[in-house]
Parts: C-alpha cells; structure tokens; sequence
C-alpha cells in the first residue's frame, strides 16, 4: 500500500484513523463490476460485497497490513462468495414463478434511486455498461457452470491471470483455462455475428412503431422466424409464463398486448444495459423492461422484465 493512498479516515467503530480506508473503499466500483457480471443481479452484487468489506473489517489491523495486495484480498474473497451463490442459485431458481431474466439496468440519467437529496451512490453507478453486460450476454452467462462463469469473467473481461482464477474456484490453471474456453464457445455460438448499434436502435424503434400500430405484417417482419421471447414477472406481476417461439407467434401475442395497454401506459424507447430497448411506463414508474437482441435487421430475442424487484432502480416518479 503506498503512502498517497493513507489516509487519516477512521475505522467503522473505532476512534482511530485507518490510514487504509480510501484504498480499500476505492476497490467498491471494481468489486461491483465484477459481483454483477458473475450473478446477474445488483441487488445480490452489492449484498456480495458488502459481505466482502465486513470480512475484511472483521479482521484486526494486524492481520490487515499483512495482506500484500488488499485488493486482489478483496477480489478473491468477492469473487468466492459470488461462485457459492452461483451454486445455490440454480436451486433457489426451482422454486422461482417463470422464468429468471437477469436484472435489467438503465443508463445513469434514467436512475433514481429514491434517496433523499440524492446524495448517496447507486451501486448501479459503479456498473460500466459495456458488451459484457448487455441481457443477450447476461443471459449466456447464466447458461454456464459457475466455474466456467467465474473463470470466463475474470480473465476475458477482467483480465486475471489463470493462476488468480484457479486460486478462486478451486481448479488447476489448466483447468481454469479450459473451462473459460469453454465458455467462449458458447459466447461465440450465441452471438455469430455483431449487429452496429445504430442498426439495433433503427430495428427497435421501427418495433415500437409496428407495436404501437398494431401491424401484424411489419412486426413479422422485423421478428425472425425463429425468434424467442421470454418473460419474468417472478410471480409478482402478469406476464406470459413460458416462452414464445417463433417470429409470427410473437407477432401476433404483441398485438394482443397492444390492445389490452390500458390507456395511460406509455412506451418509450430507452437504453437497456447499454443497448436500445423499450420500457412501459404508467405514472411515470416504469412497469415493464424490454430488451431485444438483434442480427442483421430482424430481432432474435426479446426478454420482458415485469418483476417490481427487478426494475426499482427503473422508477422516475
């Protein structure tokens, strides 16, 4: 630790300074990056860490300044609380109403989080929206082992060697590399080929526009054939419960939507973890998420996110 980042800040509970605190708190946005990425939900990332930080507060100074590397520390131990939750959620999920989606993020301008004066930092902040967050890879992640999730994150996205991540999850480097070869392939297999962002935007909006009027024809046109849509109410509010295959029978469930909107619901065109996608709003509280993928110029996902949970920090009313 390096003498410009002491500091005379003291320690949660004690009276005296922790000459440490500005480096250790400064991991947080690094930390949440990594703990959302590897669950797919904020609200289960900043639980992560939070655990993390009391671990390390639980410790005495002493054991504290042996620790060489309090960020790696930290990393690991994040990292680790975050491959036990991968491991239990499969099971929480057997129990989940529908299906899970990963929790949608909205860009900073959109956030609120319902803090007076506004003064407090949204764990949402700390997420950079990137490739390695949009729902289409969020949602591939979620397909994969815990161990070849952790692996492919820490070292394709957040560069850590394989002797790091091997240290983490428990295997050899060798084994580590192999599994985060294995999760490329599936990454890969998933997403053939990259559609330009103004390109995804133009497709989404003329959607909307086919949505809004109803156009059964233009909205079997921006769909493909093949195209899957999948909902997540999470047992709290209405959707359809299983997926919908297939680009007309898409259409014509959209349709059906769009003639029971009640009256005061708007949609909106919004970025959705950093790609286009569309909200509902009533009342200025946003009430449904929807985030599409899209190859070439038709829509080959949609992933409708009505779970209250899951869009808190959706809300703008």
């Amino acid at each position: 630790m390096t003498t410009e980042s002491r500091t005379t800040q003291s320690r949660p509970g004690h009276g005296r300074p922790d000459p440490g605190l500005d480096a250790i708190t400064s991991e947080r946005h690094q930390l949440i990056n990594i703990a959302y990425r590897l669950l797919g939900s904020l609200a289960e990332a900043e639980d992560a860490v939070q655990e993390t930080y009391a671990r390390w507060y639980a410790m005495s100074p002493q054991q504290q300044e042996a620790i060489k590397s309090p960020g790696a520390w930290l990393t690991t131990v994040a990292s680790r609380i975050c491959l036990n939750l991968l491991s239990s959620a499969r099971a929480r999920r057997e129990t989940y109403v529908g299906e899970w989606i990963p929790e949608p993020l909205p860009e900073r301008t959109e956030r609120s989080t319902g803090r007076p004066g506004g003064t407090a930092v949204d764990p949402a902040d700390r997420v950079t929206l990137d490739e390695s967050v949009n729902l289409a890879f969020l949602v591939v992640l979620d397909s994969m082992t815990p161990a070849e999730r952790v692996a492919f994150i820490l070292h394709d996205v957040f560069c850590h060697s394989f002797a790091e991540v091997a240290e983490i999850v428990g295997r050899t480097p060798a084994a580590c590399r192999q599994l985060a070869s294995s999760a490329r392939r599936r990454i890969r297999a998933s997403q053939p080929s990259a559609t330009p962002a103004a390109r995804r935007a133009s497709v989404v909006r003329d959607f909307k526009q086919a949505w809004e009027a109803k156009d059964i024809d233009a909205l079997i046109g921006l769909l493909d054939p093949d195209a899957t849509a999948i909902a997540d109410g999470g047992g709290l509010a209405t959707t359809f419960l299983h997926p919908i295959e297939g680009g007309e029978q898409i259409a014509h469930a959209w349709v059906e939507i769009a003639r029971r909107r009640p009256g005061d619901m708007t949609i909106l065109e919004r970025m959705v973890n950093g790609q286009p996608g569309l909200v509902a709003q009533q009342d200025g509280v946003t009430v449904t998420v929807f985030a599409f993928d899209v190859a070439g110029d038709r829509i080959t996902h949609i992933w409708v996110v009505r779970n209250p949970e899951k869009l808190r920090r959706w809300t703008t009313g």
